[in-house]
């Protein structure tokens, strides 16, 4: 079983979700026959990949980073999405931190890298910001922990604002 977790930017602009949405089946593809992917399923990156897991018959593991996530943090423009994920998923790890802040996303994260295999990075490159918890502290992260790391920003891809 090939265990690809994922991080990556909420903030894609509506014209790079059909890129991304592409370039995450291509990357994915290959692992179609034994693929697990393991996801926070937040809006943009998160839930794309975790969609195209689905989608190519793979399993997907969801962690959700705070006890009140789903309704502290997810929009109303994402919830469907966000519960058809849970829904479809075949484990739903809800991490102990009671509040969804930057110390409860980067517990997520932790437990992301420790059950992946590899790291699909759905990134523009941007450095760290320092703050923790964002998708450059992830890939950081993962590469210091000796893993493969799959960054996936196709020609034509921005983020909003």
């Amino acid at each position: 079983m090939t265990k690809l977790a994922v991080t990556g930017h909420m903030d894609l602009t509506e014209e790079s979700v059909p890129l991304v949405r592409a370039a995450l089946r291509e990357l994915l593809e290959p692992y179609r026959e034994d693929l697990t992917g393991i996801s926070c399923i937040a809006a943009g990156a998160d839930a794309l990949f975790a969609e195209e897991v689905i989608g190519l018959g793979g399993r997907l593991v969801v962690v959700i980073p705070s006890q009140d996530y789903r309704q502290a943090k997810v929009k109303p423009d994402h919830a469907a999405v966000f519960d058809q994920l849970v829904e479809a998923a075949v484990e739903v790890l809800v991490m102990p931190q009671e509040t969804a802040n930057r110390a409860a996303y980067e517990a997520a994260n932790r437990t992301l890298l420790a059950r992946a295999e590899r790291l699909v990075a759905v990134w523009d490159g941007t450095l760290p910001s320092g703050k923790g918890g964002g998708t450059a502290d992830v890939v950081e992260e993962a590469r210091a922990a000796g893993l493969a790391v799959d960054v996936v920003w196709p020609p034509g891809t921005a983020r909003r604002g």
